[in-house]
């Protein structure tokens, strides 16, 4: 593929505008480090950044070797202007199930059906997609209202087929918003026509809880939609290893992304081992970077203009700051080369 080849650090100067970071990929490519790398670059350019774990099993505390927990935003010991939020939707599932529970029973009152809502919130809180959806508002949620407190945000999603989910949700949601909202008037306006006591009723209706629900959604969604599909403020990352499957992943869902209207900022490859290093040592890193090679040749045959950095494989684990800040680094210096 032909092309002007930018990199991580080209790709932010040109686009200072975008504050919204996500990183994705395949399970175990690793997002949360680069998610990291991305934030300690903001955060030691100067700029206040917050790194938000959105994946149901968080590694930020171990990867920072300090505890982030409890959902709350946290500042990173060892990192000047960085802050980190493992989120948990578990309150906000608990509201779901409130707030479920009281529209239903009122709906149920209303339409003089005598069933139980508990049954209902059960069949709809063990719904996967029910998570997803909290996860969802969490994202947002951030997004809107920390959006204002922060430079830069860099989200560090789930796999990758759960955050593309997670992202296109913005667009299934406001198609679902506006259709319900035009079923919601279509009954309320029904109800108006058969009542024999019109002003009691359109009383009701102006109290109506559902609509209001539905109509703050839908403003949400809206601004959420607005920034989600803008390239000047969002940009989402791809982490890939010099491998078959995940290489085949991103190449997916990179497609999907796009579908979904959210601006992919590009591609990162991640964990590659460097010539010297199998030069110097066993036969079996010898084979292992002849077998990287054909691995990276379908890379450069098919994204390459995309990838903005290439992580190499270190000979340490990545835990706490100072490798954080390497990781950071080595995302800044990169550019294209033999590899």
């Amino acid at each position: 593929m032909k092309g002007e080849h930018k990199t991580f650090k080209m790709f932010v100067q040109e686009n200072p505008t975008v504050k919204y970071f996500f990183t994705g990929g395949k399970g175990g490519v690793g997002k949360t480090v680069v998610a990291a790398g991305i934030a300690a670059y903001f955060a030691e350019s100067g700029r206040k950044t917050l790194i938000a774990s959105l994946n149901p099993v968080h590694s930020l505390s171990s990867l920072f070797e300090q505890d982030l927990s409890g959902g709350a935003i946290k500042e990173v010991s060892g990192i000047e202007n960085l802050y980190a939020i493992e989120v948990d939707i578990t309150e906000r599932v608990r509201r779901y199930k409130e707030q479920l529970t009281e529209r239903l029973k009122w709906f149920l009152k209303w339409a003089d059906i005598s069933v139980r809502a508990d049954e209902f919130i059960e069949i709809a809180s063990t719904n996967p997609a029910f998570e997803e959806s909290a996860m969802f508002d969490e994202t947002i949620d951030i997004m809107l209202r920390e959006g204002r407190n922060f430079d830069k945000i860099v989200f560090d999603c789930a796999a990758v087929a759960n955050a593309v989910r997670l992202l296109g949700l913005n667009k299934i949601y406001g198609m679902w918003l506006k259709r319900m909202i035009k079923s919601r008037q279509e009954a309320l306006s029904l109800r108006v026509k058969l009542s024999f006591r019109k002003e009691k009723v359109m009383e009701e209706i102006k109290k109506d809880p559902m609509m209001a629900d539905l109509i703050e959604m839908n403003e949400k969604i809206t601004k959420a939609s607005g920034i989600f599909g803008d390239p000047g403020q969002t940009a989402f990352f791809f982490v890939t290893l010099p491998l078959s499957l995940p290489i085949s992943v991103v190449e997916r869902f990179i497609r999907m992304v796009q579908g979904f209207n959210i601006a992919v900022g590009g591609v990162v490859v991640n964990g590659v081992l460097e010539r010297e290093l199998a030069e110097k040592g066993s036969e079996y890193l010898r084979n292992k970077y002849e077998e990287q090679k054909r691995y990276m040749q379908i890379i450069r045959e098919r994204m390459w203009p995309m990838v903005r950095a290439v992580i190499p494989l270190y000979e340490t684990e990545i835990v706490g700051t100072e490798m954080v800040r390497r990781i950071a680094r080595d995302l800044a210096s990169w550019t294209p080369g033999e590899l």
